[in-house]
Parts: structure tokens; C-alpha cells; sequence
């Protein structure tokens, strides 16, 4: 439960209209004197947060950090997200029944950066939540009134760059369909737009990876987690922990997928070796992958500059075509 006093303190905020910085100080001390942050706690910030205040900076650094302590450092085990965890976050974000506000995002985003594994769903949330701003210019990424909505700019283009790779916690390394259909949708909706050259790049890139890239990491069992780290975690491997390894990995194509594989210094060389041949086998492109693609493109009937992109990405990194992208190829030669 919260503690005392602070329901009481956090009605008068509301009342008076703002969060000045003393206040900020002093909700710190209602929420870590204790040394521990409950869900109540969350909950009473989130109030402040949905209500129309003004807020001091520090706000904006108390509320995502206090959110991911409460999901990610005090939950058992620690680092781990669970799903009943991520669905109160969700409620929450979704109670006032506005779009995921830029301060919501970020401490959903915080607990993806935070967590050593989280479920998928959050993370597809926080992707929809971005790609839904874009459309609308409202919510997660800007006020509406700065840019023009329907058009990514290059700050958009980074923000959905840090949503997939804090996904790289919610398991799996390789792009998921679920991500690369929010992605396919977005591109649709933009596709007349001045979009910043950025987004063709990571929606080419992304959208291969999931065709080619493995199957997808699978973090270690709640039981071998509490008695040894990850590896992909490990400072002396990867450089930036898991993170880093994605980063690494969208960044180029399916050779740099290899390299952050082979170029790590590990103890668990084999398991290098064997996921290098699990890539090698993966970047053939399959018969559902194939059809998938195919249906995904020509959703909307028109062959768009960024599919263009993807399908010369896919045959510069892919071994082998198959016969069933091969009209659509013949299109881009």
C-alpha cells in the first residue's frame, strides 16, 4: 500500500496545479524512505502524471526511474518483468484513455532497457504507441503542433530505433512478425510522406532481419537466471549487454549478425558456432517467409520506394531467393 500521507499529498498537487521541484524532493522521500516502491506508489504517480499539471524537469526524471524500480528492481526475480507487471503498466498508461504520453514512454521504455527479460507484448505496445503518434502527431513522440502529422522525422526514426532494441529483452534478438507488421504498417501509412531517409533504412534492415536473421535468442529459465548471469550480458562479452549486441546486429546486415556472434570473447564458443550455422541456415529466405513478404507488400497494391529498398537489402544479404519474391524482384533490378 502507499504510504501514508502520500494520497493526501498527491490530491493537493493536483489541486494546486503543478509539481514544483521541493515537491519532487519530496516525493522521492514518500517513495524510496523506505527503500522499497510499491504498485500503490506507481499508481499515485501515474494520478500526478495523468492529471494537467505543470511539472518541474526533475519530474520527468523521477517518473520512469520510480516505474521501472517498482517492475524491474523490486520485483522477484529481480530483472524480471512479469506479464501481470506488464498489463498494470499498460492499465495504467491507458486509464486517462489518451495515446501513451512522451513520459509514459519513456518509462516503459525504461523498464525494457532495465529489465533482463520482459514480455513481448509491452514492448509491441510501446512500437504501436510510437507508429500511432506518427499517424496522429499526438501522444508519445510530439505535441501535433510541431510537425505535421503522417511524416517520420529523425527523431521518430531514433525513438522506434530504441523501442526494438530495448525488445531485444522481451526474447528474442531477431525481429518478430508482430514487430515487423507494426513497421509494415507504418511504412503504409507514411508511404506518400517526406520521411526522414533514416526510417527507410531501419524499416529495410528491420523488416530483412526477421525474414533471415535466427529464430530468435531465448533468455535462460527464472530458475537458472537466479544462480548465474547471462552471458549476453557479461561486460568482458558483448559490448552494451544485450542491447549492445542488438545495436550491433540491426546496424548492419546478416554478416554483422555473424560478427557480433564471432567477435565476442566468451566461454561459450560453441554455442557461437552453433548459432552461427543456425544464422547461415535462417538467412535463406522460406517458402512462408516468401509468401508473407509477398502479401505484406502488396497489401495496398502499390510497390512503395522503402519495399523497394527492403526487397535490394534482402537480395544483396540473401544466399538464395525464392522463386515466389522473384517477380517482385524482377521489379527493383
Amino acid at each position: 500500500m502507499a504510504k501514508p500521507g502520500l494520497e493526501d499529498f498527491v490530491a493537493a498537487r493536483i489541486n494546486s496545479g503543478q509539481v514544483s521541484e521541493e515537491d519532487v524532493v519530496t516525493l522521492r522521500r514518500y517513495i524510496y524512505g523506505d527503500m522499497a516502491v510499491t504498485l500503490e506508489e506507481g499508481a499515485a504517480l501515474f494520478s500526478l502524471n495523468n492529471a494537467k499539471l505543470t511539472f518541474a524537469g526533475t519530474w520527468f526524471e523521477l517518473f520512469p526511474e520510480a516505474i521501472a524500480d517498482i517492475l524491474v528492481h523490486q520485483a522477484q526475480p529481480k530483472g524480471y518483468v512479469s506479464a501481470e507487471n506488464a498489463d498494470w503498466l499498460i492499465r495504467q498508461i491507458n486509464a486517462d484513455g489518451h495515446i501513451c504520453s512522451r513520459t509514459e514512454l519513456d518509462a516503459v521504455l525504461h523498464v525494457l532497457e532495465k529489465a533482463r527479460e520482459a514480455p513481448a507484448h509491452l514492448e509491441q505496445f510501446a512500437l504501436r504507441a510510437v507508429a500511432h503518434s506518427v499517424v496522429s502527431g499526438q501522444g508519445a513522440t510530439r505535441s501535433g503542433s510541431e510537425l505535421k502529422p503522417g511524416v517520420i522525422a529523425e527523431g521518430e526514426v531514433e525513438l522506434l530505433r530504441r523501442v526494438l532494441y530495448a525488445g531485444a529483452g522481451c526474447g528474442g534478438v531477431a525481429i518478430s512478425k508482430a514487430e515487423a507488421e507494426v513497421l509494415f504498417d507504418l511504412n503504409d501509412a507514411t508511404a506518400e510522406a517526406e520521411n526522414h531517409p533514416a526510417w527507410s533504412e531501419l524499416f529495410s534492415k528491420a523488416v530483412a532481419n526477421h525474414l533471415m536473421a535466427m529464430s530468435g535468442f531465448t533468455p535462460p529459465p527464472r530458475e537458472v537466471a537466479l544462480v548465474r548471469e547471462n552471458w549476453l550480458e557479461q561486460p568482458g562479452g558483448f559490448e552494451g549487454g544485450l542491447g549492445g549486441f542488438f545495436k550491433r546486429m540491426i546496424s548492419g546486415g546478416t554478416s554483422a549478425i555473424r560478427d557480433a556472434y564471432a567477435d565476442s570473447d566468451n566461454p561459450y564458443a560453441a554455442r557461437n558456432v552453433a548459432m552461427q550455422a543456425e544464422i547461415a541456415v535462417n538467412e535463406v529466405v522460406t517458402e512462408d517467409e516468401a509468401g508473407w513478404l509477398v502479401n505484406r507488400i502488396g497489401r495496398d497494391g502499390v510497390l512503395h520506394e522503402n519495399e523497394k529498398a527492403l526487397l535490394r537489402f534482402i537480395r544483396e544479404e540473401s544466399p538464395n531467393i525464392h522463386p515466389a519474391l522473384q517477380p517482385l524482384m524482377d521489379k527493383v533490378a
